[in-house]
C-alpha cells in the first residue's frame, strides 16, 4: 500500500522552519560561529548600520555571545568568502568550488546592461588590476574616476570596473576597513579549490538551498542562492532523487505543493517548540528574507522601507519584526544614539488580534536590553506611548 503524501500543518510549517534558522532554541551558551554560518549557508552584509549592521544582528539573534565584527575574521581566515546572493553576502567557503556558474552568469548579466559599464578602455581596467597585482588590496578611494551622473546611485567609473571584476570572481574582497571593501586578486584571497562543471554546482546548489529550506516550492529553491534559472530550478525539484512531496498548509488555510529534503519526518521529530523569548529580527535575517514564504507560513506582510519616500511609507525607516514563539506578534522602529549610548523606541505596532500581556511587554523590554547592550547602549528609552 502506497505510503500517504505527507502534510504539514502550519504550526508544524513554522515549527520546522524556525528550527531549520537556528530561532528555535535560546541564544545562549558559547558562540559557534561557523556553525551558525553553515547552517544559514551565507549572511547577508549591508551598509546602514541603525543599531547595528544586519550580518552582526542575524549572528547575534543566534548565539547572544557572538560580539560585532567577529565575521570579519573568518573573512581573514577564508572560512567565508563574499559576494552576491539575493545580494551582499557572506557565504561559507564550502560554496566556493561550485561558484563558477554564478560569477560567469553576473559576468555575462553585466557585459549586456549599460548601467554596470565603466566607460574605461580594456588599458585602464588593465591599469587597476597592475596596480592591485603590485600594491596588493585597493579600496575604491585608491582611484581618483569621477561619476558624471549625480543620481543616488551613481559611481564613478574605476568603482563600476572594479565591481565587474569583483562579479566575475577575478578579483575578491580582501577585508574591509569601517565597512569599505579592499579588492585584491581572486587567487590571492580564494582558499585553492576546483571549479566544478555547471551541471554539477547546479546539483550541489539545489541540494544545498533544501538543506537550509528544509522544504520547499520551486520558487524557493530558485531564489535561496539566486544562480539557478526557473527552468534549472524545476528540473532539479522534478528530478532529484530522494526529495519527498508534501503540501504545506498556509497561515489561511490554504494549501500548496511542495517538495521536501528526504529526512523531512526526522526533522520534524527534531524540531523543538520555539524558545518563548521574543525575538528581534532583523529586517534582512533569513527567516524573513523570502517575503512570499513568509506571508505564506505566517500570514506576516512585511517590507523593508528604507528607500520608500516617508510620505509613502505604512510603518517606518526601519522597522524589525517581532517574533514570540511561531508568532509574529508585533513591529518596532528602534533608532541608536552612540554619543548618548541610547537606543530609542520611536515607533512600535502590535500585529492584530495579538494581546500584549504584562509578561509580554517584559519579554520585549528584556530583549531591548540585551539588543542595546551588544550595540553598547547601556540606555533604553521610550520616545513614544506604550498602547
Amino acid at each position: 500500500m502506497a505510503k500517504a503524501r505527507l502534510r504539514l500543518t502550519n504550526r508544524d510549517a513554522r515549527r520546522l522552519w524556525i528550527w531549520t534558522n537556528g530561532l528555535a532554541e535560546t541564544p545562549a551558551g558559547p558562540c559557534k560561529l561557523m556553525q551558525i554560518v553553515n547552517r544559514l549557508g551565507f549572511v547577508q552584509i549591508d551598509t546602514i548600520r541603525n543599531v547595528t549592521r544586519a550580518h552582526n544582528h542575524i549572528l547575534w539573534s543566534r548565539s547572544q555571545n557572538y560580539r560585532e565584527g567577529a565575521i570579519w575574521d573568518r573573512l581573514a581566515a577564508r572560512d567565508v568568502f563574499e559576494h552576491f546572493t539575493h545580494d551582499a553576502s557572506l557565504i561559507a567557503a564550502d560554496a566556493l568550488p561550485y561558484w563558477g556558474l554564478r560569477f560567469a552568469r553576473l559576468e555575462a548579466a553585466m557585459s549586456g546592461n549599460a548601467w554596470y559599464q565603466s566607460g574605461l578602455a580594456k588599458d585602464q581596467v588593465a591599469a587597476i588590476v597592475a596596480r592591485i597585482k603590485t600594491e596588493g588590496a585597493l579600496s575604491t578611494h585608491a582611484f581618483n574616476s569621477k561619476a558624471e551622473a549625480h543620481e543616488m546611485w551613481a559611481r564613478p567609473p574605476h568603482k563600476k570596473a572594479l565591481d565587474h571584476l569583483w562579479y566575475a570572481g577575478k578579483l575578491a574582497t580582501s577585508h574591509r576597513e569601517k565597512f569599505v571593501k579592499f579588492y585584491d586578486l581572486a587567487e590571492r584571497v580564494f582558499p585553492p579549490h576546483e571549479q566544478r562543471a555547471d551541471a554539477e554546482a547546479l546539483r550541489w546548489l539545489g541540494a544545498a538551498a533544501i538543506d537550509r529550506l528544509s522544504f520547499a516550492a520551486q520558487g524557493e529553491v530558485q531564489r535561496f542562492w539566486d544562480v539557478m534559472s526557473a527552468q534549472e530550478a524545476r528540473e532539479w525539484t522534478t528530478k532529484t532523487k530522494g526529495l519527498i512531496p508534501i503540501d504545506v498548509t498556509c497561515a489561511d488555510g490554504s494549501t500548496y505543493a511542495a517538495i521536501a529534503h528526504p529526512d523531512i519526518e526526522t526533522r520534524l521529530r527534531a524540531a523543538p517548540e520555539p524558545t518563548s523569548r521574543l525575538r528581534i529580527l532583523n529586517p534582512f535575517d533569513p527567516l524573513i528574507r523570502d517575503r512570499s514564504r513568509l506571508k505564506k507560513l505566517f500570514g506576516f506582510a512585511y517590507r523593508n522601507e528604507m528607500f520608500v519616500p516617508k510620505a509613502k511609507r505604512i510603518w517606518g525607516y526601519y522597522v524589525y519584526p517581532l517574533l514570540e514563539g511561531t508568532r509574529f506578534v508585533g513591529r518596532i522602529e528602534l533608532k541608536a544614539d552612540r554619543s548618548k549610548q541610547l537606543l530609542a523606541v520611536i515607533g512600535f505596532w502590535k500585529e492584530p488580534g495579538q494581546q500584549w500581556s504584562t509578561a509580554r511587554w517584559n519579554k520585549l523590554q528584556a530583549e531591548l536590553r540585551r539588543f542595546g547592550r551588544f550595540a553598547g547602549l547601556s540606555t533604553l528609552r521610550w520616545d513614544i506611548e506604550r498602547v
